[in-house]
Parts: C-alpha cells; structure tokens; sequence
C-alpha cells in the first residue's frame, strides 16, 4: 500500500481489554490515510518474566498486526526509562506523525494521563499529533457490568463448554474471563482467539453453551460516567 500523505500511525497498547479498541481505532484512521501502523506496548520485566496473562494479550496483538499488511507490533521489554522516552525514541525511528493513546488507570501507564507525560512528547516530538482516547476501566455490554479479566480456560464437557482457572490436558480454548459485577456466580464473558479472530461469548454459571459472540462496543468509562 502507497503511503500517500507521508503519514505514520503509532498505537500505544497497555494489557487490558481496552488495547482492542485502540488498535481498531489505529486501524481505522491508518486505513483512511494509507498509512503504516505501528503497535507499541512497553513493560518494564523482560517478556520471559510476564505472566500468563500478560503473554496473551501479546499475542493477540501480535495476531491483528499480522492480519493487517500495513502493520507491525513492537515490544520494548526490560525498560527503566520514562514510558515518554520510549515512546519518543520509537516515533522518531519510524517518522510517526499520529500517536494513540489510552486514558488507562493501569500501572505506570496512568501516567499518560497527567499533563507532565503529555508535555514531555510534546517537547520530545513536537512534530507528532497526540490522540488521547477514553477507554474503560471495566468493560459493559447491554445487559451488565464486568470486572477486570483473569487467565481462564473452557473445558469440552458433552455439548457445551467448562469454565476453569487451572490449564489442564483437556483444555480447548484458553483466554480471559471478565466476571459480572455484583454476583457470587462464574457470571460474565470469556474473550479468547479462535481461528485467528478474538470472540467474547457468555459465561453462565460457569457454563459456555454457544460461542454467540457478544458486541462489546458499548465500554462505559467510568469515569465520563461519575461526571
């Protein structure tokens, strides 16, 4: 594809539910521009130190970058420098002109929000345009509210499927399960990749029956929401 407008798209992704939503928004304005696309996510372990967790949304990143030839996911790991910094050097390698960014209450990455991180891309790269976009701290569809994800497992049993949190050798399918606020119940929706295409299905009673994928493009920002 033509890079027609001289135009260079960096998404910034922490680990979440979230980091979907912005990678489709990069997407979104790198298609319009025809524009390559970078995916960055920054962790201050080494990639061999990250948890289970951890891992899957990396590969899940990993796996819609190669589904778009425009795009390429970087992993900057083992980093003790200020996530600005980072940030910076690899806008400058790769001539961005368009930075994403996730109002995110996560780790050090909550940082992004306050105006000293802002202005330090600003003085670092002043020839990038900065987008700041409102993401969830918890994810909601129509019918309820779910917390933040866990690793989690399905299990065939007969025609549907087992909810479990321990891998075991009869596990089909493993990914992230977002409990339902305000129940004692395995209540909520299991997110997972298959066939390279990530689905979020329901979870009752720690029970999927069928893999009928739930809409999950009505996030509610919680924050937006006590205003």
């Amino acid at each position: 594809m033509d890079n027609l407008n001289n135009e260079c798209i960096l998404v910034c992704v922490y680990y979440g539910p979230n980091g979907e939503r912005l990678i489709k928004r990069g997407c979104k304005i790198a298609n319009m521009m025809q524009a390559p696309l970078y995916i960055l996510t920054i962790d201050s372990k080494p990639f061999d130190e990250l948890d289970a967790e951890k891992t899957f949304y990396i590969e899940q990143w990993k796996e819609w970058a190669n589904s778009n030839p425009s795009a390429q996911f970087i992993m900057k790991d083992n980093e003790s420098r200020p996530v600005s910094k980072v940030i910076a050097e690899v806008a400058r390698a790769k001539n961005v002109t368009q930075i994403i960014l996730g109002q995110t209450a996560q780790s050090r990455w909550e940082q992004i929000t306050k105006g000293s991180i802002i202005n330090s891309l600003v003085r670092e790269i002043p020839f990038v345009d900065l987008h700041i976009i409102s993401v969830s701290r918890y994810i909601r569809d129509g019918e309820g509210m779910y917390q933040h994800g866990i690793r989690a497992y399905l299990i065939k049993d007969g025609e549907q499927y087992k909810l479990s949190f321990c891998h075991e050798k009869n596990t089909e399918y493993e990914g992230i399960f977002f409990k339902e606020i305000d129940t004692d119940f395995d209540n909520g929706i299991f997110r997972f990749m298959k066939d390279a295409e990530t689905l979020q299905v329901p979870v009752h009673d720690g029970i999927v029956t069928e893999f009928k994928n739930v809409d999950m493009s009505t996030a509610l920002d919680l924050d937006d929401a006590d205003e």
